[in-house]
């Protein structure tokens, strides 16, 4: 397989990073507010440390932008892009919806991506051009080909009222058989797997969106930004099953114009 070891070492970083999260908030956490307002812990900050320091052992040339400010040029021409813990909202509230997002980026795309689940005890992963997967069982996206069939997955409504394309969604909402938000991650982890045929992801950064991109296109779904690109460094980001995909795309650019 391409990327053997970097997707074992992958793997089991993401594994480690879960159990030092897990262990963490057995002891207890509060949580700070950052300048964005998002929440950080204790064991957002150490599974970034517990990261960085695996890639250094490992891949010593690699480059490596986190989420918590690990910040490093490497000279090979790679980048390690870390989530630490993806979902922190529900990590403090003890839902079990977070996971540990990791990615290996060269030539501006994401060659591979994990997404671990600890407390679901599920791993989706995969390397560009070998296929998406949870744990050993291989991924594809829904044949669903029509919005009222369809299940949508839109992240952040919460901070959606500002978006251009706010006033016309619960219109567009409305056309789907169900709307179903589990969390960002989780969210796109579904559509990769079948289970859910639409996300939306209003607001995200590159540790965010890269793992999740590859997981997505090699499960066979569409991902573009709303620039209409599928650059995941864009700030936001939609996925659909090909089935829905002009429906989706018109929605967008009309509106957001």
């Amino acid at each position: 397989m391409h990327l053997k070891r970097e997707l074992d070492f992958a793997r089991q970083a993401a594994s480690a990073a879960g159990r030092n999260a897990a262990r963490i908030r057995a002891n207890g956490i509060t949580a700070e507010a950052k300048a964005d307002h998002s929440p950080v812990t204790i064991a957002d900050k150490d599974n970034e440390r517990l990261l960085l320091e695996m890639i250094e052992r490992e891949f010593p040339d690699d480059g490596v932008l986190g989420e918590e400010g690990a910040r490093k040029t490497g000279v090979s021409g790679r980048r390690w892009i870390i989530d630490p813990i993806d979902g922190t909202r529900d990590f403090v509230r003890g839902n079990r919806f977070w996971c540990v997002l990791i990615a290996l980026e060269e030539h501006d795309e994401s060659q591979l991506g994990v997404a671990h689940f600890p407390m679901l005890d599920e791993t989706y992963w995969a390397v560009r051009g070998e296929g998406s997967w949870l744990n050993d069982q291989r991924l594809h996206v829904s044949n669903i080909d029509r919005t009222a069939n369809a299940v949508m997955s839109p992240n952040g409504m919460h901070g959606m009222a500002p978006e251009p394309y706010a006033p016309a969604l619960m219109e567009f909402l409305n056309r789907f058989w169900a709307v179903r938000s589990f969390g960002g991650a989780l969210d796109a982890c579904l559509l990769a797997a079948g289970k859910v045929d639409a996300w939306i992801e209003r607001k995200a950064e590159p540790w965010d969106l890269a793992p999740l991109q590859v997981i997505l296109e090699e499960a066979g779904a569409v991902y573009f930004a709303l620039d209409g690109s599928r650059r995941f460094d864009r700030g936001n980001a939609v996925a659909c099953t090909p089935g829905i995909v002009d429906e989706v795309r018109a929605f967008f650019a009309r509106s957001t114009v």
